[in-house]
């Protein structure tokens, strides 16, 4: 772990889970120097036999014996989680929190002063070490601090800083992103079955297809309209098959499906108020 620091996870869900295996498999941290908390007596004996860790006593004992809190409760439960690890919070602290439409103020207004607080939203893809994860700052956290959390959540994929007033564009994009293109990857799938592929070969050509895009337009840094242009030869097949999409509205679909639920991130973070 940078700087020998000893990290704890509160709540094993699937993205604490998915961070703790990471962590490990990169070899980021050994598997002593990071411990978790949860409710839950089974996840609880499943994380401490998959991935040899120590489950703490308590959330509170956790964050007494750790330097780095990655706090990964559900939004309901956060206030309840803030005010019983709050004693145990300040100066040479930082925590990282992964929970949806909590922003670092509502959580800093909670805890001891002088806590560092992060706020971090990871995608699903993490799951298979391809996660975006968005990483921002409250008032308290040092350069440092950042560092930290880059290192951590580099294990699950790419790290991008972001301002926190962008957070629920973020999450309207890569957050729900993976759910719009897996009605996209279904959608070729099922078109390739249409004109005569088997489903295992309509799948893999649909996915490794997609893989490959995103791959191209990240490593050139070229825009996706000069990469659709090279596919598209006068009088193709591609130009024909584009004249659908438009017809079909998909670009100003997956626009409207991106501020929809931007909209719908902003409303529940006027709920989650903790």
């Amino acid at each position: 772990m940078p700087f020998g620091k000893r990290l704890g996870i509160l709540g094993m869900g699937r993205m604490g889970r998915c961070l703790a295996q990471g962590l490990i498999s990169q070899k980021t941290i050994e598997p002593h120097q990071m411990s978790f908390s949860t409710r839950h007596l089974e996840t609880r004996a499943q994380a401490t036999h998959d991935l040899g860790l120590k489950a703490a006593v308590s959330n509170l004992e956790l964050v007494k014996n750790s330097d780095l809190i990655v706090l990964a409760v559900k939004p309901q439960n956060m206030l309840e989680v803030l005010r019983e690890i709050g004693p145990a919070l300040g100066k040479g602290k930082t925590l990282i929190s992964i929970v949806a439409s909590v922003s670092t103020t509502d959580i800093e207004t909670e805890i001891a002063k002088g806590t560092a607080v992060l706020r971090a939203m990871p995608n699903t893809p993490a799951f298979v070490g391809a996660g975006m994860t968005a990483l921002c700052a409250g008032k308290s956290a040092a350069e440092s601090d950042l560092k930290m959390a880059k290192e951590i959540f580099k294990s699950i994929g790419k790290v991008l800083l972001v301002d926190e007033k962008h957070m629920d564009a973020v999450t309207g994009l890569s957050g729900c992103g993976p759910a719009y293109l897996y009605v996209v990857l279904e959608s070729l799938t099922d078109a390739g079955i249409k004109v005569g592929l088997s489903r295992d070969v309509a799948t893999q050509l649909a996915g490794q297809t997609v893989l490959g895009a995103a791959q191209m337009l990240l490593e050139t840094g070229r825009h996706p309209a000069a990469l659709k242009d090279e596919v598209t030869t006068p009088a193709g097949c591609t130009i024909d098959g584009l004249l659908e999409l438009e017809e079909g509205k998909l670009r100003v679909t997956l626009i409207k499906a991106v501020v929809q639920a931007t909209k719908r991130a902003k409303a529940l973070a006027k709920k989650a108020k903790v």
